[in-house]
């Protein structure tokens, strides 16, 4: 797959390009519902013999238009993105930054730069999708916009139980630690990918439960504090394990920022460095702050139980 990132105005060389058809949207999370949008773009691009595309932005348009800095998250981080729209036969992923000289463009400027500047010759997107300055543009006036140089397919809206899926549905489930209820909404477990660091070396010399710390990117929307059943992902294998998402109230006071650290059963290896994948399986219990090291190392033991009762 190849990546272009692009930022208004873009120095586009059309005779470049080749035919394109390209699903357009934020798509964070690449939930049931924007994976419809997309992978009617690879089927109408087979189709035609012609290119499939993602036009897709960067940082969310929020960030702009609201003036948030610090504090916005993604379902899915840039990196996690380019993996997933790679293994769905995207061929060429257009990543627009979005700045305040792209939030103030006209519909009308917007199509002739980035869609008939990009060679698209039909448009894909979801029903609600709109896009130019204050949102004037969407899918039923762009017709008029396009001089005869694309076409377009809207895709309707896809429900799980008679509620739309949604990036702000997921947010909301992890928000309360339901992470059993997304793989129906997002075709698969949540997963947080992350570089095993340093910690604070308590778990195995101290409890007998060795954790793996592991550094997670600071725009990585996170689930709801606590301890999780979950599955990793090393190498070509996956163990079961328990995760602590949380501050460690029992031994730091003043951390604010919280840390995932994961014990893998069955598992004794040296990972320092290595690459993780955890998916998020269940939520077990509240994080707490116990009274000493006998306490901790008996509720270990119990969460422990709870997992494995979890996996069989």
């Amino acid at each position: 797959m190849n990546i272009n990132k692009l930022t208004y105005p873009a120095q586009i060389n059309q005779h470049d390009l080749r035919d394109t058809v390209a699903a357009i949207g934020f798509f964070d999370g690449i939930h049931k519902g924007h994976k419809k949008v997309i992978n009617k773009a690879v089927e109408i691009a087979k189709k035609e013999r012609k290119q499939s595309a993602v036009i897709s932005f960067h940082p969310h348009p929020s960030v702009i238009l609201k003036n948030k800095t610090n504090d916005i998250r993604y379902l899915t981080t840039l990196t996690e993105k380019k993996a997933i729209l790679s293994e769905m036969g995207i061929e060429q992923f257009y990543i627009i930054t979005f700045n305040k000289p792209l939030s103030k463009l006209l519909p009308e400027e917007f199509v002739e730069h980035f869609i008939i500047g990009l060679h698209i010759t039909h448009l894909v997107a979801g029903f609600d999708y709109t896009f130019g300055h204050k949102g004037a543009g969407n899918m039923e006036n762009i017709i008029e916009m396009s001089q005869n140089k694309f076409t377009t397919t809207v895709v309707e809206k896809l429900e799980n139980d008679a509620t739309k899926i949604s990036s702000t549905r997921i947010r909301h489930l992890l928000d309360h630690g339901l992470v059993g209820e997304i793989p129906p909404l997002l075709g698969r477990t949540y997963q947080t990918t992350g570089k095993v660091i340093t910690g604070d070396r308590r778990g195995g010399s101290q409890l007998g439960f060795p954790t793996a710390n592991l550094h997670i990117p600071e725009d990585k929307y996170l689930p709801k504090q606590g301890v999780y059943a979950v599955k990793v992902h090393y190498k070509d294998r996956i163990y079961n394990g328990m995760a602590n998402l949380g501050v460690v109230p029992t031994f730091i006071d003043d951390r604010t920022e919280p840390k995932v650290e994961v014990n893998i059963f069955d598992f004794d290896q040296n990972i320092y460095g290595e690459q993780l994948t955890i998916e998020w399986h269940q939520f077990i219990r509240e994080e707490k702050k116990f009274s000493g090291i006998d306490a901790i190392v008996a509720q270990l033991n119990k969460d422990e139980q709870a997992v494995k009762n979890y996996f069989d």
